[in-house]
Order: C-alpha cells, then sequence, then structure tokens
C-alpha cells in the first residue's frame, strides 16, 4: 500500500480507501456483520486505512456495521470518514437535514453508531450553497471541532462541485474535497482540482469504478435489481457506461492489468488525489482494490 497526505488535515492516508454506501442496502445486497468483518479484516491486512461512510447509507446503518467492527479492534489505525445532512426515510430516498440542531442530532447518532468518541473527517454531504454558507452550521461545526468531537472537515460535492463552495471551503476550514472521478467522468479536473492544489486540500475520489460498471465486471445486458442503485440509472446509461468503458479499455488497458486496477490507478495518476474510496462486496474485490496502488508507478494514458 501506498500512503498520501489527505490535504492540509495532515492525516496519512492510504491512497485506496473504502467506500461503504453499499452496506446501507441499496445496492442489490443485504450485509451480515460477518462479510463486513471479513472485508475490512483483508482491507487491514493490504494497509488500507481509510473508511468512508455516511449518516444516510441506511439509516446510520453502514456506520453501525463499521461501527461493530471498530469495538473489536484497533480503533487508532483507521481514519474514519462520515458525512452528514440528509436523513434517510427508504431506498434512494432522503430529505435535507442541514439545519445546526439537526446536524448535532446527526453527529451524536453517527458516534454512538460508530462506537467512537471522534470522527476524524466530517463531511457536508452534497448540500445547497445555502446551506453549506448557513453561519448557524458553521458555528456548530466550530463548536464540534472544539469538544473534539469532530477532527477535520471536509466537502462531499455532489458532482464537479459547486464554485462557490468549493471557493468557500478553504475559507471555512474545510480540509478536503470529495468528488466524483473516474474515467468516464473527469470534470473535477478542470472543476475542483485547481481549487484543490492552490489551497492544499486533500481529494477524495468517490465512484472511481463508475458505480461498477468500468470495471469489466458487467455487461451491457445486464440487469439490476429494484433493490440496486443502478436500477434508477435505466439500461440505456448502463449500456452506455459499460461500452464505453470497453472502448478505453482497448486502447489504454496495460497488458496484464486488470480493468479494476486499472481504472483505480487513473484515478491516482494525478497527486492531487489523495485517495480512491470504491465500494466493495466482499474480501477478494477488497484486495483487488488495495492492489491498485501497486500501478502507480506504471504510466497511465
Amino acid at each position: 500500500m501506498k500512503y498520501r497526505t489527505l490535504g492540509r488535515t495532515g492525516l496519512k492516508v492510504s491512497v485506496v480507501g473504502l467506500g461503504t454506501w453499499q452496506l446501507g442496502g441499496e445496492w442489490g445486497k443485504t450485509f451480515t456483520q460477518a462479510e463486513v468483518d471479513a472485508i475490512l479484516d483483508k482491507a487491514a491486512e493490504a494497509g488500507v486505512n481509510l473508511i468512508d461512510t455516511a449518516e444516510c447509507y441506511g439509516d446510520h446503518a453502514a456506520e453501525r456495521l463499521v461501527g461493530d467492527y471498530l469495538s473489536r479492534h484497533e480503533r487508532d489505525r483507521w481514519i474514519v470518514a462520515t458525512k452528514f445532512g440528509h436523513r434517510f426515510n427508504g431506498f434512494m430516498d432522503r430529505t435535507d437535514a442541514f439545519g445546526a440542531e439537526e446536524v448535532r442530532a446527526q453527529l451524536i447518532a453517527s458516534l454512538r453508531a460508530l462506537r467512537t468518541d471522534r470522527i476524524d473527517l466530517y463531511q457536508f454531504h452534497s448540500g445547497s450553497d445555502q446551506a453549506f454558507l448557513d453561519d448557524g452550521l458553521r458555528s456548530f461545526l466550530d463548536e464540534a471541532r472544539r469538544a473534539g468531537m469532530v477532527r477535520n472537515l471536509g466537502l462531499s460535492l455532489r458532482s464537479a462541485g459547486s464554485e462557490s463552495q468549493v471557493r468557500e471551503a478553504f475559507t471555512r476550514g474545510y480540509g478536503v474535497l470529495q468528488v466524483v472521478y473516474n474515467r468516464l467522468d473527469n470534470r473535477a479536473e478542470s472543476g475542483v482540482f485547481p481549487t484543490a492544489r492552490r489551497y492544499n486540500l486533500g481529494v477524495l475520489a468517490r465512484v472511481p469504478l463508475a458505480s461498477g460498471l468500468l470495471g469489466g465486471r458487467h455487461d451491457a445486458r445486464d440487469k439490476f435489481g429494484p433493490d440496486d442503485y443502478r436500477s434508477t440509472l435505466g439500461r440505456d446509461e448502463i449500456a452506455r457506461r459499460v461500452r464505453e468503458g470497453e472502448r478505453i479499455a482497448e486502447r489504454e488497458l496495460p497488458l496484464g492489468v486488470s480493468r479494476v486496477r486499472w481504472a483505480l490507478a487513473w484515478c491516482l495518476r494525478d497527486p492531487v488525489v489523495t485517495a480512491v474510496i470504491p465500494g466493495v462486496k466482499s474480501p477478494e474485490q477488497m484486495a483487488e482494490d488495495a492492489s491498485a496502488a501497486d500501478l502507480l508507478a506504471v504510466k497511465m494514458p
């Protein structure tokens, strides 16, 4: 495993982390604690130390699965990132909840679910400019940091990001930007990366495998069940992503390298990207994802 400094937070994070949206039950599978333990054991074995989760991956469901594991293992070896700003109502159904008192309740619930006394990275989760710039929210987050419940703040952007939010992140004490970034969607290169470089902000690349459709594990004819987020994309979009990924891989895939490892390493070729945070469903997938770090010395197109 290789490690990079997460912007001005000073945290040393593995370049491959673990995303946990899938643990909330919206990716076509319900996970047992034993399955999550096996994935996290494999992550630790591979040198992964970054876990990214959220309050609305289920109703704190993913956090509880992670927290159960953390309660039985060394907490200090993990950098735990979670998010705030939404209330989970059901499958792909959330209500915005960015008010200061709402976030206070979410933070307490997240700390309980994660079975920890602090969150290493607390991220504003895909909200509006109005919510992000609210002075009451800012005051509460400052209070949470002074109390030690939150160590660092991050901004999880909806896509390539709101220019005003990215511009304000540094002045409001945010040290990390999380953004969609993969071989099929490189908008962050112009919309986010210049600001990250200028202000030494860490960058976490989410959806680095384009919702799993870039890694060669699916074909254009695959159908996803009604309990799988990808079913909401539509069959045409699924087919487009798969076929475009196939065309790009034909031109760029190095000999003997799996598409998963190539796609993750592609995101990391620019050191402004601190880490990728793919979701996985098995220890085997975790091991393959983690091994993408070995390719960083290989030139990616």
